[in-house]
């Protein structure tokens, strides 16, 4: 049987899957236009977030071998 495909846009957002099965992602707006952006947020945003547990079985699917 051929090997699953992971899905390009997920490998790129989600960084690992902990060992309780969280999904660990990057958080977004953090690529340009960051000077109208307070130093607080900036440095919030550099802190990795979870996937919501509703939708953290869809993203394991897109990522077969995460």
């Amino acid at each position: 049987m051929p090997k699953m495909k992971s899905h390009s846009g997920a490998k790129k957002r989600i960084t690992k899957i902990t060992k309780n099965g969280k999904v660990k992602r990057a958080h977004a707006y953090r690529s340009h236009i960051l000077n109208k952006m307070s130093t607080k947020r900036k440095r919030q945003l550099r802190k990795a977030g979870y996937v919501d547990k509703s939708n953290a079985p869809n993203v394991k699917v897109l990522l077969p071998y995460k």
